[in-house]
């Protein structure tokens, strides 16, 4: 009888399912800095385009909540492999679009793609590892992955300059057939379950209320509808979120089991986790754009430049764990979060007349510490979620993974038109992304105080730090 495979599974099927964060991370960071280019050929102002991503990350927020369910009633691999045709063939679409409304409608199927995606793809690795595993696994998960951000500015730099933007969302095609077949051939069938009817009404609640808010904070003060509809939206967003709330914590089997936040591990990693991420999403969106419309620089040199946070994190990635076990989660985190907020701080002071090299390594040491950030988070918010509980968790943490960076994309787009009106400007100029990183670098460093309140002791299973 041959010996388990534990090990060599858990890292073949790590190194697999990251395909599918590799794609959705690719598609993230080369469609940042083509927005320039889609903007001017879609007649929109750049600042504008954001919407392009955050209709992404809303639908993605909106569906996550369903991601559990549905994995567990039609088994996680069957789920994951239409959930990775989907997200392909909304990539086509996306590339064929001839307006921003096309655009924003086959983001959207994209964002449902991505929801069935990363989440299950989590939730296939999580059930195979054992606790003292899990921060390794969430390593070889995430390591994989991150050639996406890495080879995504530069390369959808190129493909901008070369053959025009819609190639970035073409890009995806290759990548999603041979991420198909690799699941087909190595990942073990996952069986159904009956997980019981779905919370329809808490799934309601919940997708139309993020839909409303997300709708509300990118449109208000924009001047594209009237004052009185984003912030109608607003209201009726709070309130459908209240009853949401009040809904699931009733239910056997909710939509979204808020019990999860009386795990202080899981509670602190996606709330303080969330402020963090929301701070830090905007800076993938201000960085391109301040390169080529502040700084008057090619997509390809804003992508080669922006190149610098991804592979700061990839450089960070095996020294995660020895510094989680020296430190604990708590210092970690707390430490960590006032250098990512510096770095981003320090990207306030960028001008013109900066050496490009100067502005490289300042962000490669930006990822440095955003990457520990992730990977401490990623693992923290499960190391005391028991097992028969981590498909709700999964999509819990998911749903806040999600909607933090687009708060962060709607937070930098906020700022900087704010900047420009306050100051009579109908353009934007470096002094607006100034004031868009310290906006954001101030976020960041609001979710210090939280990570504080972690026990000194906090996920020293997975960690392996014995607290004195």
């Amino acid at each position: 009888m041959p010996a388990p495979p534990q090990q060599v599974d858990m890292r073949v099927m790590a190194a697999i399912v990251a395909s599918a964060l590799f794609m959705q991370n690719l598609d993230s960071a080369a469609i940042i800095t083509a927005l320039p280019s889609m903007a001017r050929d879609l007649g929109e102002e750049p600042a504008r385009l954001g919407v392009a991503i955050t209709s992404y990350l809303v639908s993605i927020t909106v569906f996550i909540p369903l991601s559990g369910w549905v994995a567990d009633r039609f088994g996680a691999k069957r789920v994951f492999m239409l959930a990775i045709a989907l997200f392909t063939l909304a990539s086509l679409a996306c590339g064929r679009s001839t307006g921003l409304g096309e655009l924003v409608a086959a983001r959207v199927v994209q964002g449902l793609g991505g929801a069935m995606m990363v989440p299950v793809a989590r939730l296939l690795l999580l059930r195979r590892v054992r606790k003292e595993e899990m921060l390794t696994a969430m390593t070889w998960l995430t390591m994989p992955a991150m050639i996406g951000p890495v080879s995504g500015p530069p390369l959808g730099g190129f493909l901008t300059d070369a053959f025009g933007w819609r190639s970035v969302f073409y890009i995806n095609l290759p990548i999603g057939i041979l991420g198909l077949g690799m699941v087909a051939w190595k990942i073990p069938h996952v069986p159904a379950t009956n997980p019981g009817p779905p919370d329809i009404r808490g799934l309601l609640l919940i997708g139309i209320s993020l839909a409303l808010l997300m709708f509300g904070v990118e449109t208000v003060g924009r001047g594209v509808f009237p004052p009185w509809v984003p912030l109608s939206s607003l209201g009726a967003g709070l309130a459908l979120g209240v009853l949401a709330v009040r809904h699931c914590r009733g239910r056997a089997r909710p939509a979204v089991d808020f019990s999860l936040l009386a795990i202080p591990t899981f509670n602190q990693a996606t709330l303080a986790g969330s402020v963090f991420r929301a701070g830090a999403g905007a800076t993938p969106f201000l960085v391109p754009m301040l390169l080529q419309l502040g700084f008057g620089r090619s997509a390809a040199e804003a992508g080669l430049v922006s190149f610098a946070t991804a592979l700061g994190a990839m450089a960070m990635k095996p020294l995660a764990r020895p510094i989680l076990r020296r430190f604990g989660f708590r210092t970690a985190l707390a430490a960590n979060t006032l250098l990512a907020a510096a770095g981003i701080a320090v990207c306030a002071a960028f001008t013109p007349a900066w050496p490009v090299m100067a502005i490289f390594l300042l962000l490669a040491l930006g990822g440095l510490s955003r990457s520990l950030q992730f990977t401490a988070l990623n693992t923290l918010a499960f190391a005391d979620v028991p097992q028969p509980r981590l498909s709700s968790a999964t999509s819990f943490f998911g749903t806040a993974q999600q909607l933090s960076p687009a708060l962060g994309v709607v937070l930098a787009t906020a700022s900087l038109e704010a900047s420009a009106a306050l100051h009579g400007r109908h353009g934007l100029v470096t002094a607006d992304f100034s004031w868009a990183f310290l906006i954001s670098a101030i976020v960041v460093a609001g979710a210090a105080p939280f990570f504080l309140r972690l026990r000194a002791d906090a996920g020293e299973q997975v960690s392996g730090h014995a607290a004195r």
